[in-house]
Formats: C-alpha cells, structure tokens, sequence
C-alpha cells in the first residue's frame, strides 16, 4: 500500500511540474496554503523547487508547510520526520539567500519543533540556534511579526526553566543566554502591533501574563482571542483554549 502512494505520488508530482513555471507551482502553493491545505501546498512547493534548485522562497515555503504538517501530527515519528525536514529546508533556504528573515524565521521555528521532540539536553544544545535565528530575522526585518511571537516563546520557554534545567545548562554550556518575562510581553505586545488581527499573538500573551499571575492582563488578552474572527486553520483551537483559561483567571479577580 505503502509503495503504491508512493508511485502515486511521483506520477502526480509530475503531472505538477510539466510545463509550470516556478512562479505558478509557488502560486498554486499559496493558494493551497491560504486554503488550509498544507499537504496540498507542500506539493506545490517541492514541484517549485524540483523547477529550481535556487528559489529560496520555494525552499522556506517547504520547510514552513513541513513544519505546519508536523503541528497536525499525533504520532512522534510522523511528527519529527516532518519538522526535521522543516529544518532540512530551512538550511537550504538560509544558504540561497541568507540574507532573508523568512528563512531565518522558519530556521528558528523548525529547530524549536524539533526541540520538542528531543531529550532535555538536545533541548538546551538547540535552544541557543532559536533564539540566534530568531533574533537575526527581527534584524534583517523588524516588522515581521512572527519572528517577534517566536523571540518570545523563546524569552517566556528559558525565563520558565526548572531550577534543574537552569543548572544542567550551567554545567554543561556555561549558561543559558538571558530570558525575561517581561521580554517576552515586550515582543508578544510587538507582533500585535504589527498584525493586530492574529488571534495567537494575543493568545500566547495572555499565557504569559497569566504566568506572571497578571490575571486582569490575561482576561483582556483571552477576550481579544474571543472577539477576533477566526481566519487561520488553527484560530478555532486558540479560541477554545482561550475561553478555558479565561474561566480560570476570572476565578482569580
């Protein structure tokens, strides 16, 4: 069975790429990907770069579609083979261009879904690439939000690290760079400014303020997820788990 998709797959991929341009299979990609269908635009993209081996914009879409399907996977394997391929083009995207923040942005998220998947030391080795990769896509584009929402899961996921974890690090790598809660609202604040309509934005915000036991910054943060309409795949899941903890904060004023 496992043979005949695969043989499927190749005659379909090929279909795909005859006579398309690079431009149309990234264009029939998005429109996939707009549409929630990341597998769809998965293979849109790898007929992309099959056209050409150099499109760096073909290279980070890949590695962002592999990193997206990984998120809706709930097997382990499944899930880490798709973020390592997340993290396999992402590379490939950063040495076409290494100047773009999409690739460094997608570098950064690949890396920390794999983290997921790892040991609490592969965990603290691969922090340090999320936060340098994040951290040079807010520099070469400081208007990309996203970078700014990954910067700072960063800040909240190190500032939040077990007394234990923190001294592993110590003994092993010297240390873990500085995190801050208050910087990982800072950047959160940062992405709602520059895309105000992104329901995650104000939803991890409100995790963090709820950390912080900042319950009325919190109830303001899951109500905004609340008001918002839902545009993205995943909007629906964000706004049911904000209307949970927006039960338990309100239980704190």
């Amino acid at each position: 069975m496992r043979l005949l998709a695969i043989v499927l797959f190749t005659f379909a991929f090929a279909a795909l790429t005859f006579g398309a341009t690079t431009e149309e299979l990234l264009a029939a990609g998005d429109t996939a990907y707009d549409n929630h269908d990341n597998e769809a635009a998965l293979v849109q993209y790898l007929a992309a770069f099959e056209t050409d081996n150099t499109n760096c914009e073909a290279a980070w879409k890949i590695s962002r579609a592999y990193a997206d399907i990984g998120d809706d996977k709930t097997a382990k394997n499944e899930r880490t083979e798709n973020f390592n391929k997340a993290e396999e083009y992402a590379r490939k995207a950063i040495a076409l261009c290494p100047d773009s923040d999409m690739a460094h942005l997608y570098l950064s998220i690949a890396v920390g879904r794999v983290a997921l998947m790892s040991g609490k030391k592969q965990q603290v080795q691969l922090s340090q690439t999320v936060k340098d990769e994040a951290e040079k896509a807010i520099e070469l584009n400081p208007e990309n939000d996203i970078a700014h929402h990954v910067y700072a899961r960063w800040h909240r996921k190190v500032a939040t690290l077990s007394g234990i974890a923190k001294t592993f690090a110590k003994i092993l790598y010297g240390g873990l760079p500085p995190a801050s809660l208050d910087d990982a609202v800072k950047h959160f604040k940062k992405a709602i400014e520059l895309k105000p309509d992104h329901i995650n934005h104000y939803l991890e915000l409100g995790i963090t303020y709820e950390i912080m036991k900042e319950w009325q910054k919190a109830k303001e943060a899951y109500e905004k997820v609340l008001e918002l309409p839902a545009t993205e795949n995943k909007d629906p899941e964000y706004k049911k788990e904000a209307e949970e903890r927006l039960k338990k904060v309100e239980k704190k004023l």
